[in-house]
């Protein structure tokens, strides 16, 4: 199936610059132990001497002190710098960094992102050691496709057998999986989050930044389970992978 396409005439990286330079702008740090991801990533760290997050923005997973961090935003990559990350700005599809450079790779809500989902895949992996830990999120579903998706910078929702293509393409092995994130549970809210996101951007962003982080120390645990969980009816998924070559 072909993907779902913002309407938007600007390319789509232009498009995702624009949102997320606005939206860090005004935002601050948020540290990798305010998220539900944290736990796992603790028990990674011990053998992940090198690490890399991908467009992390100001809500990086991994400790940001000597972590690898490539982003578009400029906003988000001065204020991982000034907190000791080491960082470059960069797409996903062209990484700064000589093969089999990293034991942890952290790609969280990324490849909806962008284009050639192949040339980022293709880069995720050429970057991470052999055997290195490979951390990946996406949504699910083209035809789950909100308005929202169009408003946050995706490109595409996918379906569950071409996230199974992509992992053995580029030789990527589930170790661990759960359900994913962060969606309002009521349909009313997330029609007024839309709703506000259209009519005032400025001031939704202001409340998003402030609102956030209280919202992110309230999740509930990362329910992680072995090898890749059934997508039928989940909205985002989270992957813990192994690159295998």
């Amino acid at each position: 199936m072909k993907p779902v396409l913002t309407d938007n005439p600007r390319s789509i990286q232009q498009k995702n610059q624009s949102v997320y330079d606005n939206l860090w702008a005004g935002a601050w740090l948020l540290e990798a132990d305010n998220f539900n991801t944290w736990p796992l990533i603790q028990r990674l760290l011990g053998d992940s001497q090198a690490r890399l997050e991908i467009a992390p923005g100001l809500r990086p997973r991994l400790p940001t002190r000597g972590t690898h961090f490539v982003d578009i935003s400029r906003f988000a990559l001065s204020k991982l710098s000034e907190k000791g990350g080491k960082t470059v700005q960069s797409s996903v599809c062209a990484l700064p960094f000589a093969d089999n450079s990293f034991d942890l790779v952290c790609a969280l809500d990324i490849i909806e992102h962008v284009e050639d989902d192949h040339a980022a895949m293709r880069e995720i992996a050429r970057v991470a050691k052999t055997g290195a830990v490979v951390i990946l999120s996406t949504p699910l579903h083209p035809s789950w496709w909100t308005q929202f998706d169009d408003f946050v910078g995706h490109y595409r929702r996918y379906e569950p057998e071409r996230i199974r293509s992509l992992l053995k393409e580029y030789g990527l092995n589930v170790s661990k999986s759960a359900v994913f994130g962060m969606k309002p549970r009521s349909s009313g809210l997330a029609n007024f989050g839309m709703w506000f996101l259209k009519k005032q951007p400025k001031r939704a962003l202001w409340w998003y930044n402030r609102l956030f982080p209280h919202i992110a120390r309230k999740q509930k645990a990362l329910e992680l389970e072995d090898g890749l969980i059934d997508m039928t009816n989940i909205g985002e998924i989270f992957m813990v992978c192994k690159k295998a070559r």
